[in-house]
């Protein structure tokens, strides 16, 4: 058996897309020694509300050049006001008080944290455990950084023991396949085209939300609303060869 490893920056409460693409691999490497970049998922994401979709956002000091690791959380209220907006938007939400103390708890546990890349590793790691996904999830600075954006990826997989990584889609248009071949890794690109619609509330129906917005509306059948999870239900054989 081989070994498959993503490679990602961490974003806050990412969409289904980010958990199917974990739930693919062996091993996820969060990438936040990679520079931090404003206005994008490393520090908000959206939710829906009966006036549309609308971005929570973490406020953060921005410093010029600093890594994802490296940055701060700019005002300690972002998480009462991220759970109050969750609250009046999600209370109808069919599955919203089961899951209502884990977050209100987790949201209260982060309110004091410092730095934006701890906040992100918590919720994916506590959505991963709800979603029952079991990837190992490690940091790109437990490993040695090696020069260049493409070769350093390739680096990363060679010392996670990778035979094979699996990008995301907009790394197309810049990723150098030549360097992974090269070193005996296959390259495979996701595809998060094709999902199914679930019972969203304030429709129109909108796939780029956060995961928080299927959790809260499908609960335990979640799972079957990613596309990682019906692929591998299906690889399974059936007893008795039928």
């Amino acid at each position: 058996m081989g070994k498959r490893v993503a490679i990602l920056q961490s974003n806050y409460v990412p969409w289904k897309g980010y958990f199917d693409l974990i739930n693919s691999v062996d091993e996820f490497i969060l990438y936040d020694t990679a520079q931090f970049t404003k206005n994008d998922w490393r520090n908000r994401n959206k939710i829906k509300t009966a006036q549309g979709t609308t971005w929570l956002t973490i406020p953060v000091r921005h410093d010029f050049g600093q890594t994802i690791q490296e940055t701060r959380v700019g005002k300690p209220d972002w998480a009462q006001k991220h759970w109050a907006s969750l609250l009046q938007n999600y209370a109808r939400a069919a599955h919203f008080r089961e899951y209502m103390p884990l977050f209100e708890s987790l949201y209260r546990e982060l309110a004091d944290e410092e730095y934006l890349s701890t906040i992100n590793h918590r919720f994916i790691g506590e959505i991963c455990e709800i979603l029952g996904i079991g990837t190992r999830i490690t940091w790109s600075r437990d490993y040695r950084l090696a020069e260049g954006r493409i070769e350093r990826l390739v680096d990363l997989c060679r010392q996670a023991g990778a035979d094979e990584y699996l990008s995301g889609p907009a790394a197309k248009d810049y990723i150098e396949g030549n360097l992974f071949s090269d070193a005996g890794i296959a390259l495979e690109f996701t595809d998060y085209s094709g999902y199914p619609e679930y019972d969203q509330l304030f429709p129109p129906f909108d796939h780029k939300v956060s995961i928080l917005d299927l959790i809260f509306n499908e609960g335990p059948d979640a799972p079957n609303y990613l596309k990682s999870f019906v692929k591998r239900s299906a690889e399974i054989p059936r007893e008795g060869g039928g």
